[in-house]
């Protein structure tokens, strides 16, 4: 058995990773690392792990953390630097933070208060040839939740050249564990029940340089996205609609079939029937990315929609699949495109 560590194990995104680490034949989990919650058992913070819940969880520091087979940094954006430079340096190791995603440096200081800790080996195995850079990397930087549904729904159409790079159009909704666990005001179930709303709107959230990043690198040429992010009345979910010019010789099949093509054989990615939408129940607490793709000749126009679960292929399920390909393990051990209902 290999030995998983968490740090942020107490966060939403860590407790979904301790809770997908139960079911994974290969793992065993190690050390639960938390900040302010260090000291109180597990039960008391995550009472739906019963497993578990007898746990305690242990400062965060590399000595706690440093032995375990592969190292999952679920920490706030801007702390996984410090502690992935204290780690050894054979450490092999999972950022869910932003930290690390970003070439561009100019990019990172414009969205964030600490200094640019360098960039690690983009984690999101369905972009092309990211499988073989990922099997060669000791360290991962798990994609953001916006932009992996973003890059899934667009990344395609950029390779096979069918949607114009400089006029791309994302409005995407998520649920308010998108925000983290900390307390805030805006995220009260009063204030959030019975509501929806628009926030950092005009280029001013942290994911567009990310999504610009991955865009491009598929398309091989420079793509400039306006991105608007809403707050549903949810808990978990993202249902993301990507808008985009059509290039002239572009036709509604053809546009399918490069969806339909590009993730034929991948466990985690469905091309829904035709008239059939994603929603964000049939993916909750799964891996799976559900599309849809519709050509509007009159707008001139494709709209790809994607639903994710921002806390399982947005982090916990990605930053998991990351980990299996790195160690050589089965990549949909611990992890399932089925989802529950009702």
């Amino acid at each position: 058995m290999l030995t998983a560590a968490v740090a942020g194990a107490s966060g939403y995104a860590g407790g979904e990773l301790l809770r997908l680490l139960l079911g994974h034949p290969d793992f065993q989990v190690g050390p639960v690392a938390a900040g302010g919650k260090a000291g109180q058992s597990l039960g008391q913070v995550h009472p739906q792990l019963v497993s578990l819940a007898d746990r305690v969880f242990e400062p965060t520091s590399a000595e706690v953390l440093g032995g375990a087979d592969v190292i999952f940094l679920a920490l706030p954006h801007g702390e996984s630097a410090a502690l992935a430079a204290a780690l050894p340096k054979a450490s092999k190791i999972v950022d869910l933070g932003a930290d690390f995603r970003l070439r561009d440096r100019a990019s990172w200081e414009q969205f964030y208060d600490v200094p640019h800790a360098g960039t690690w080996v983009y984690g999101l195995p369905e972009l092309p040839g990211a499988r073989a850079q990922i099997k060669g990397a000791a360290r991962i930087a798990n994609p953001g939740c916006f932009p992996t549904a973003v890059a899934l729904a667009l990344s395609p159409l950029l390779v096979d050249g069918l949607i114009e790079c400089q006029d791309i159009v994302v409005t995407a909704a998520s649920g308010t564990s998108g925000a983290g666990r900390k307390a805030a005001e805006h995220l009260l179930a009063s204030e959030v029940m019975g509501s929806m709303s628009a926030y950092k709107v005009g280029g001013a959230h942290q994911h567009t340089p990310e999504m610009e990043q991955s865009l491009s690198a598929s398309a091989g040429s420079s793509v400039r996205l306006s991105f608007t992010p809403m707050l549903a009345p949810m808990s978990r979910g993202i249902l993301a609609s990507c808008s985009a010019t059509a290039v002239s010789s572009a036709n509604a099949a053809g546009i399918r079939e490069s969806l339909v093509w590009a993730y034929a054989n991948e466990p985690f990615v469905q091309v829904l029937p035709a008239g059939q939408w994603p929603q964000t129940a049939s993916v909750s607490a799964t891996n799976a990315a559900q599309l849809q793709v519709a050509f509007d000749e009159h707008a001139g126009r494709v709209i790809v929609v994607c639903a994710i679960d921002n806390l399982g292929k947005g982090a916990a399920g990605q930053a998991l699949q990351n980990a299996n390909i790195m160690l050589g393990i089965p990549e949909t051990w611990g992890l399932t495109s089925d989802g529950v209902a009702p």
